[in-house]
């Protein structure tokens, strides 16, 4: 049967999704998403909105951001390339803790083909975790790099994401040289393959498709969003 429902208070609802999900994406804040914000219809709502973002981001249903299941594999590699290029900066902040390595290597498994999607999905953000533990902003986002690439067996498009938090990371930990961000940008570029650039071309542009982690929150702000852009920018570019 169809996946939407009314609750008990009339609201339409998906099954089986969580409410934290929306605003962990940062499509919503947390107030926007309580805001009702209703059109003519009585139906177009922020907490409407809310509920759709977790569609996508929990079912991966309908949604650009999603990928194949073969283009998620082909671009976890190159993810796992960008992410494990700033370990180093999480490793000498957080000694043993193993937590950003592992998940890069399961990316590569994945990859390789070596993983399934479900088991990978159930443990996408085990990696991200390892953030909240670090001691400084590179480490962070370097953590965060591999949290972005352990993710990609549930959203290709947080392919993206790794990449972004990679050259993050890179800047964090260069704040004297105003270079090290596009320079990490060109290498991540240069070094991906033809079918990852395809499978990337895919993806909506970044901050205009709220239907998963590339949606006017956290990847489309600041730096973070920058870094996408140039990147997609990149990729539209290698197409000619």
């Amino acid at each position: 049967g169809s996946a939407w429902r009314f609750n008990g208070r009339g609201r339409p609802a998906c099954r089986a999704l969580r409410g934290s999900v929306a605003r962990r994406l940062g499509c919503l804040s947390p107030s926007e998403s309580r805001t009702r914000s209703r059109s003519r219809c009585g139906l177009e709502s922020r907490w409407v909105r809310a509920e759709v973002v977790e569609a996508w981001e929990d079912l991966g249903v309908g949604s650009p951001q999603t990928l194949s299941e073969a283009e998620r594999r082909i671009v976890a590699v190159w993810a796992a390339d960008c992410a494990e290029r700033v370990l180093g900066l999480f490793e000498a902040d957080a000694r043993g803790d193993s937590r950003p390595r592992d998940a890069i290597a399961r990316t590569r498994a994945f990859g390789r083909g070596k993983l399934v999607i479900a088991e990978e999905i159930r443990r996408r953000f085990a990696g991200s975790a390892a953030a909240r533990d670090a001691s400084t902003p590179a480490a962070a986002a370097a953590a965060r790099a591999a949290g972005q690439a352990a993710a990609i067996p549930h959203m290709g498009a947080h392919a993206l994401g790794a990449a972004a938090f990679a050259a993050k990371a890179v800047g964090l930990a260069s704040p004297d040289r105003a270079e090290a961000v596009g320079e990490e940008i060109h290498w991540q570029l240069r070094n991906m393959s033809a079918k990852t650039r395809a499978a990337l071309r895919q993806l909506p542009p970044v901050g205009e498709n709220c239907s998963g982690p590339l949606g006017p929150g956290l990847l489309a702000l600041g730096l973070l969003g920058t870094i996408i852009r140039e990147l997609q920018s990149g990729l539209k570019g290698a197409e000619h």
